[in-house]
């Protein structure tokens, strides 16, 4: 699969407008929000069965391979359809998501806006989307299905058209479907509702409380034990075809010791990562691996039959639409091939599922602030682009040779699929050059996968501070160690097919998660659509009623008064005086009144270093259902230019509304006390409203929870330089 690099990411985005609006926290164990912790259950228990079975497979092969090759059966022939089943029911949920008014929900606060712009964000999608085990199977999977397709004759137009459809449906758009719901789940959870960034999150909906305890940690370890073996099926193809390419170039023979060097050189390299801090160098490095890439495909459209190329690119194009619905539910229940599906499309299915927590976290934490119908539609268009482009061209290469009467390269791919790739460039000049590129290329994402797998590994058994820490370094060690330790094991037992068939029965698990993971998001969305609703419905019914009185006219000062607001553009001064004298004054008067009637609520100031402004949050607890939040903070704006003064400042400030959500959007500045107060009223009301109207679906939802103390909180934001701090301090 797939190897992104890993990313830090810069938290500014370009609208310099995120904010420390803290979410919802489900209440039981929570990590000391100051360091990162081990999460000893997760690990102990995922590190147990880990070690077991890479020890079992090295000391009793025999066994292993027997009980493994049964495991694979008893799993493909009992549970292939549901495997079919999930990954289609998965493309339809995300599309849904998409495509449904959830769909301008963003991934964190309302008021965020994505940290990448379009063009680096769609190139690290792309650079999620390429990996080692392409370049194995580009070539030797079209070239098998030819030879040897799971119905109809072999060796004729049709097989080959066939061939290629086949290999595009296996790295197609249901695989992506699976990362992008991984990627929803997780960033929705971590950067909208304060969650931490793990499965469990997902299920919070769900499973409630619950999730702090022994179901939560059985579904991390379920997503780790997948994560693993999907990585070491990645590490022992890149083992396989990297030993194949030195064979290649330079000699060395094809044995087990070089295999078991090949997998020191990258726990070792993966090692000096995790403890050097060179993961911007690791980023550097795929991003050539990248550049390499496109170099290769390039050489090979240029160098090879290009008219051909173009005319098999629009077919196999044309082919896969085509295909496509009957092929996604397709179980060869009339005439099943059980041993073709079971290594072949149940292995992929079973390997997208598997390294789906590992992708759709770095696709997670790249997308704060897009929208759910960008993030979708972005997963699942620009990474399958590029494979259509990769896989037509070398894949119509490798057919056109063995079509052209090449029958041992024909023999070669199929029964020895780790020498494909270089057989294919021997067929073209400049075959020195070529070869080594290729194998540099190879070495880079076998590093990268075992870094990368590393790191997210050890997050998933870790209590993270927060949404961007990783784990402790010498958890990623140990996980890096681990996964060398379980290649090895897997290779000797049988190879990449062993590896194959250990993903095909690890994957079952955390195939059951992902239905669940759909139902949670699916209550969250609902919930929050209805809240949408109910806030949009209820401020425009309280405003309108109080705009209609005489009272509610004469509170405004008149339209002159409006106007002079919308004109003006307050300076430092002016929005520091406002919310000292009107804004916070107004609030401690709502906080009064409503402790005066035993309600739970606190006024919490803080100053925004960057701009020396205060903010000030209004928190009402309501026993257990959704806290009511009202919070003020300051919003740097440009002076419009045809507002803009000759001389002086270039900017303004805006006091504007908060909610869990975000921002509501527009300015209190120009207020009175009685105007903010009155504000204050007409979002609380909405509130009850909303809360007795939602009553029973909410105690099932982490936006139902209560807010943490703001001593807790962690902050986002970054402006003009420096990060805010947040000092809380109760208000007299």
């Amino acid at each position: 699969m797939s190897t992104p690099p890993e990313i830090v990411e810069p938290w500014l985005d370009e609208g310099n407008n995120k904010h420390p609006v803290p979410d919802t926290v489900p209440p039981g164990p929570r990590p000391d929000p100051a360091r990162t912790r081990v999460n000893k259950t997760v690990f102990i228990g995922s590190a147990a069965g880990v070690i077991g079975i890479a020890l079992w497979a090295i000391l009793d092969r025999g066994s292993a391979n027997t009980v493994i090759g049964s495991a694979v059966t008893w799993v493909g022939e009992t549970f292939g359809w549901w495997y079919s089943l999930i990954v289609v029911a998965v493309l339809a949920f995300v599309l849904f998501v998409a495509v449904s008014r959830v769909g301008r929900i963003r991934l964190g606060p309302d008021h965020s806006r994505p940290a990448f712009n379009i063009f680096t964000w769609t190139a690290m999608l792309f650079a999620a989307g390429i990996g080692i085990d392409l370049m194995f199977f580009s070539v030797s999977e079209p070239v098998t299905q030819y030879l040897a397709p799971p119905t109809g004759e072999a060796s004729t137009v049709e097989a080959a058209r066939q061939a290629m459809v086949w290999t595009l449906f296996h790295y197609g758009i249901l695989g992506w479907g699976l990362y992008a719901l991984m990627g929803l789940a997780l960033g929705y959870f971590a950067y909208r509702h304060n969650l931490p960034l793990s499965i469990r999150s997902a299920l919070y909906p769900i499973l409630g409380k619950r999730i702090h305890g022994p179901l939560g940690h059985a579904v991390d370890i379920a997503a780790l034990l997948g994560a693993i073996f999907g990585i070491a099926t990645s590490l022992g193809i890149g083992v396989a075809q990297l030993n194949y390419g030195l064979s290649f170039q330079f000699g060395i023979p094809e044995n087990p010791l070089v295999q078991i060097a090949l997998i020191a050189v990258a726990v070792v390299m993966a090692t000096i990562s995790v403890l050097t801090g060179v993961e911007k160098g690791i980023r550097r490095l795929s991003e050539l691996n990248i550049v390499l890439a496109i170099a290769l495909m390039i050489f090979i459209l240029v160098t090879g039959s290009t008219r051909f190329l173009f005319d098999g690119l629009v077919n196999n194009i044309g082919d896969t639409l085509s295909r496509f619905p009957s092929m996604a539910l397709d179980t060869f229940a009339y005439d099943r091939p059980d041993e073709w599906l079971n290594g072949w499309t149940l292995f992929f299915w079973a390997w997208w599922i598997a390294w789906a927590p590992f992708v759709g976290l770095f696709l997670a934490r790249i997308s704060r602030g897009r929208t759910l119908r960008e993030f979708v539609f972005g997963v699942l268009v620009v990474p399958f682009a590029f494979i259509l482009l990769w896989i037509s061209i070398f894949g119509n290469s490798a057919l056109e040779v063995v079509m052209g009467g090449n029958a041992e390269f024909g023999e070669t791919a199929m029964n020895q699929p780790e020498r494909a790739f270089y057989g294919l460039l021997e067929q073209y000049p400049m075959v020195p050059l070529s070869a080594a590129a290729a194998t540099f290329t190879g070495l880079l994402f076998y590093v990268t996968s075992a870094d990368s797998g590393a790191l997210v590994m050890s997050n998933f058994s870790s209590h993270l501070k927060d949404a961007d820490s990783d784990g402790p370094k010498w958890l990623r060690v140990f996980w890096a160690v681990t996964t060398g330790l379980l290649t090895l094991g897997m290779l000797l037992v049988g190879g990449v097919p062993t590896l194959q068939s250990a993903t095909v029965i690890m994957g079952l698990p955390f195939s059951v998660v992902l239905v669940f993971i759909m139902l949670g998001l699916y209550k969250a969305l609902r919930l929050e659509s209805a809240l949408a609703d109910s806030y949009q419905a209820g401020l425009h019914s309280v405003l309108s009623s109080r705009t209609n009185t005489a009272e509610g006219a004469g509170s405004r000062h008149g339209w002159r008064h409006r106007l002079a607001r919308a004109m003006d553009y307050p300076g430092h001064l002016e929005a520091q005086r406002f919310v000292r004298e009107v804004a916070v004054p107004a609030l401690a008067e709502v906080r009064e009144d409503l402790c005066a009637r035993g309600l739970k609520a606190r006024l919490e100031t803080s100053t925004v270093e960057a701009f020396g402004i205060d903010t000030a949050d209004l928190c009402v607890e309501l026993d257990g259902e959704r806290t009511f939040k009202y919070q003020i903070y300051p919003v740097q704006r440009d002076i419009p230019a045809h507002s803009r003064p000759g001389a002086g400042s270039s900017k303004y400030y805006r006091i504007e509304v908060f909610s869990l959500e975000g921002s509501h959007g527009y300015n209190l500045m120009g207020y009175c006390k009685d105007e903010v107060i009155a504000d204050v009223l007409d979002h609380y009301e909405v509130h009850l409203e909303f809360l007795q109207q939602h009553r029973d679906t909410l105690p099932y939802s982490t936006v139902a929870e209560n807010v943490p103390p703001k001593a807790d909180w962690e902050t986002d934001y970054k402006s003009v330089g420096e990060p805010a701090g947040v000092n809380p301090k109760e208000t007299p």
